[in-house]
């Protein structure tokens, strides 16, 4: 699918605001596949649809949650992680994209998970960092990116989860996972 043609279809389903973070986690996801040997092609098509089902009804998220077997442990967690799987879901039913590596990267790009993929990194990392985010400790993300894609994936699992605790939210086990897995591996790719 060509860039125009995808652009077209995720801006019927998004706000303006959310697309031009949408433009920006594209540009930075190409930008990080390039620095890392990633595949350009599939990091341009999973930055544009990463954020696709995340203006659906929370209705609707939960009916897809169920009725797809997704982990019923999402339910129990903030709603802000749903777009994810269900956007991944959506993307290959609605849309009709089918690459398994492309659909991982949407579905994990909010929680992240154990093994990720080089692909997976980047559009969490992507996300993260785009140039519309103004938040505390996104420059440090940002200059870490520069030089190692785990070590701004660690520092963005850190960030999110002492956000999350701050607030006394729960962090969701997938996250932690993810976290685990890059201290124990020490990050022995990217």
């Amino acid at each position: 699918m060509e860039r125009e043609e995808a652009l077209k279809i995720v801006a019927e389903q998004i706000t303006e605001h959310r697309y031009v973070h949408t433009l920006g986690v594209m540009e930075t996801a190409i930008r990080l596949a390039k620095t890392y040997g990633g595949d350009v092609k599939k990091a341009e098509l999973a930055a544009i649809f990463h954020d696709y089902a995340k203006f659906r009804p929370k209705e609707e998220m939960e009916k897809i949650i169920k009725e797809q077997e997704m982990p019923a442990i999402l339910l129990k967690h903030n709603s802000e992680l749903w777009h994810a799987p269900v956007g991944a879901y959506l993307v290959n039913k609605e849309v009709g994209i089918k690459d398994k590596e492309v659909l991982q990267a949407i579905k994990y790009h909010t929680s992240g998970r154990p093994n990720m993929t080089m692909l997976e990194k980047i559009i969490y990392v992507a996300d993260y960092i785009e140039p519309g985010r103004h938040f505390p400790g996104v420059e440090e993300v940002r200059e870490l990116a520069e030089t190692s894609l785990n070590q701004a994936l660690l520092k963005s699992l850190q960030n999110t989860m002492i956000f999350l605790l701050k607030k006394n939210q729960a962090v969701y086990p997938d996250t932690i996972e993810t976290y685990n897995w890059l201290v124990l591996e020490g990050g022995k790719t990217s």
